[in-house]
């Protein structure tokens, strides 16, 4: 089957995992509490949350904080009210950029967006100008060295269980859903016991664009580390081919 991604590289998502844990760990607490709030503290009930655990657990999230995390969302009915926005833009040779971001003061978030575009000599646009450039789609990566079963025997587990595509990349398997089919593909592969490095719903550019001058590669690295270095980012998708 064809791959679609660029994300596949493990060893760079650990290392950049491994870089800003504490900025991970922040994002996914935000998405514990809306978890919760939307649809109670029981993961037996409640997909998203357990489609939120999962994630957790592939980035090492100790068991202990992720309780936590669903007994203070359940127990605080005061607590603060997170609410998701989006945002899509261009950056330097007109990349595409969306931000998904998790907030309870959506005007400093849009300051800190804007401002992240503008240093990067990019722009914010209106609301659909760059997202028909990517396919929403859940995205299952699987560490080769943390799997030992056969390609083909993993390839049909994933179709069998929902999936619409498997490659096998150098260092890892990439299986990609449908968004309404995520949580059950992720549920299957999980209750056979495998490993996931990631697993979530994402954005997927359809093309690449490739930087050559070094100034528009400085410029998209600064707006890129400027929205990571924000607590209210959730995600950032982009279309350029690092």
């Amino acid at each position: 089957m064809s791959g679609h991604s660029k994300f596949a590289n493990i060893k760079h998502k650990k290392e950049k995992n491994d870089a800003a844990k504490g900025k991970i760990f922040t994002i996914i607490g935000r998405e514990i509490a809306v978890a919760v709030k939307e649809g109670g503290p029981d993961p037996n009930n409640n997909s998203k949350l357990r489609d939120v655990i999962a994630k957790a657990k592939a980035n090492n999230m100790p068991n202990d904080t992720i309780d936590r995390g669903i007994k203070k969302a359940a127990g605080d009915a005061n607590s603060v009210n997170y609410e998701y926005v989006s945002y899509e833009g261009y950056g330097p040779n007109g990349i595409a950029i969306i931000v998904d971001a998790l907030t309870d003061n959506k005007n400093r978030t849009a300051a800190n967006v804007r401002s992240a575009f503008t240093k990067g000599y990019g722009n914010v646009g209106t609301p659909g100008c760059v997202s028909f450039m990517f396919d929403k789609k859940g995205q299952i990566i699987i560490d080769k060295e943390e799997c030992d079963m056969d390609p083909d025997e993993l390839m049909l587990l994933a179709l069998d269980a929902g999936a619409e595509d498997f490659s096998d990349e150098e260092d890892s398997f990439e299986i990609l859903t449908d968004p309404d089919s995520f949580s059950d593909v992720r549920q299957s592969l999980e209750e056979q016991g495998i490993s996931m490095a990631s697993a979530e719903v994402t954005m997927i550019p359809q093309t690449w664009v490739t930087l050559t001058d070094e100034t528009a590669i400085k410029n998209i690295q600064k707006t890129l580390d400027l929205l990571d270095e924000d607590d209210d980012v959730q995600a950032v998708y982009h279309n350029w081919d690092e």
